[in-house]
């Protein structure tokens, strides 16, 4: 009988896993990812010293948001450390969905155009921060670097919708009037995973089975 409890148990294990889908981060939102970096770069846009950027990102479906990845530029050998982030459904406004001051983590990836800035790519945590489908924006500021210089979000011509205020001025729209549509959000990714998921047919295949296989070892165990 101890065998038989031994085996229901785990078979009960495997079928709660079988229904159970494998989840991952992965790219929520892509605005041209940190790989694209310097190769359409129109420059970059101050996230310290008083000035802070929001750009746009879209869910297609409700989401929990774990991660960014971005790319700033660095004076040669600075590192950010450092940055405050918000998640808002307006740029520099409207409800605040999350914020929190994060550290970062700064990895080289080589130089800007001019040889100037290093370009590094930035990636802090979010804490499991679910949204519901729909445009919302990411909005850096405070931004902190080891050596205590200015720091630029690189922008990349990704499709994002950018703005940019701070020091007493209002909000400029990085991608109005003067500027083609998109040339001038910044380079970044939204990482996380839907929270719509079915799991796939071969998981209940697979729970059947047991169940199957359950059923026929009580039969067995059974007296006739």
């Amino acid at each position: 009988m101890k065998r038989m409890g031994l085996a229901v148990l785990f078979l009960c294990l495997v079928g709660a896993l079988a229904v159970v889908p494998a989840m991952a981060d992965s790219t929520l939102y892509d605005n041209t990812g940190p790989t694209s970096y310097g190769l359409n770069s129109n420059g970059g846009f101050t996230i310290n010293f008083g000035w802070e950027v929001a750009d746009s990102f879209t869910l297609d479906s409700n989401s929990t948001l774990t991660g960014v990845n971005l790319v700033a530029w660095l004076n040669p050998g600075d590192t950010m450390t450092n940055v405050d982030w918000l998640i808002t459904d307006t740029a520099f406004g409207g409800n605040t969905e999350g914020s929190g001051t994060a550290s970062v983590t700064d990895t080289y990836t080589g130089s800007q155009a001019f040889e100037y800035y290093d370009l590094d790519q930035e990636s802090f945590a979010l804490p499991g921060l679910s949204l519901a489908a729909g445009t919302y924006y990411l909005q850096l500021q405070n931004a902190v670097t080891g050596y205590g210089n200015p720091l630029y979000w690189d922008a990349s011509n990704g499709s994002s919708d950018a703005a940019q205020a701070g020091n007493g001025s209002d909000p400029y729209d990085l991608n109005g009037a003067n500027s083609n549509p998109g040339s001038n959000s910044e380079t970044f990714q939204i990482l996380g995973s839907p929270d719509s998921v079915t799991p796939e047919p071969s998981s209940f295949l697979l729970l059947g089975s047991g169940l199957l296989g359950l059923a026929g070892l009580i039969k067995r165990k059974l007296p006739a």
